[in-house]
């Protein structure tokens, strides 16, 4: 009898810990080119109940040292008014197996390359949200997501702003030993699908990685015999094919 009953909770149990959302924010790095300014990111729900998201939005101030402090963005004012990125809608109703855009607008100065953390997390809604649902509605879901222990997963995103006149200008230095890539420009430079692999087999290729060399900084690789490096070069809308020996 006691384990019928440890069953049938373990199933009920199962059952409510599936009835969660699911949240896909795709691309994790994305950019503001210099002649746009606006970007629209489409949030998927592939759970099994409605994902109620906020979105927040912190711009991070990078050091001489490669660290960074984050500072929450304020978003619009009552008046409409604002500077720095802002998402629009914050709020995001996406009903299950659905898909909701936010509109990440950007104000303010773009002289140099500014730097975002753009946050999807789901939540129980609540009446301070300002969700557009009724208090109903919201008591019922709250209820269903109480029925046992969901966690529901958030995601962080980085969005870059390019500036307004933004210039590319990679340095490259190829020696017996070392690559670097200087970036003397004023905008972000990326490595894409970096892959560092044995010439003539007999070994492994290590994980795939992507690699931002940020304005006035350095991108260095220490070449190690037997290997072969091989990545896109990104420069804004120009992408090149580059192989390392």
């Amino acid at each position: 009898m006691k384990t019928l009953i440890l069953a049938a909770v373990l199933s009920a149990f199962g059952a409510a810990a599936n009835a969660a959302p699911a949240l896909n924010v795709g691309t994790i790095y994305d950019y503001l080119d210099a002649k746009n300014s606006s970007y629209t990111k489409r949030i998927y729900n592939g759970g099994d109940s409605t994902a109620y998201v906020k979105v927040t939005v912190l711009e991070m101030h990078y050091k001489p040292d490669g660290s960074f402090t984050e500072v929450p963005v304020k978003g619009l004012d009552a008046a409409g008014k604002g500077t720095g990125l802002i998402a629009s809608p914050a709020r995001l109703i996406i009903p299950v197996k659905g898909m909701q855009p936010t509109r990440l607008l950007f104000r303010g100065d773009r002289s140099k390359e500014r730097y975002y953390r753009v946050r999807f997390v789901p939540v129980l809604p609540t009446k301070a949200d300002k969700f557009a649902v009724d208090e109903a509605g919201r008591e019922d879901y709250n209820a269903s997501m109480s029925a046992g222990i969901n966690v529901m997963a958030g995601y962080g995103t980085i969005f870059f702003v390019r500036p307004t006149n933004a210039v590319f200008d990679s340095q490259i230095n190829n020696s017996a030993n070392r690559y670097t890539l200087r970036n003397n420009g004023n905008s972000s430079v990326v490595l894409d699908n970096f892959k560092d692999c044995p010439v003539k087999g007999g070994g492994e290729c290590k994980p795939v990685a992507k690699h931002h060399v940020l304005p006035q900084k350095t991108f260095t690789l220490d070449k190690v015999a037997g290997r072969e490096y091989s990545f896109d070069l990104i420069e804004g809308t120009s992408k090149k094919s580059m192989v390392v020996e």
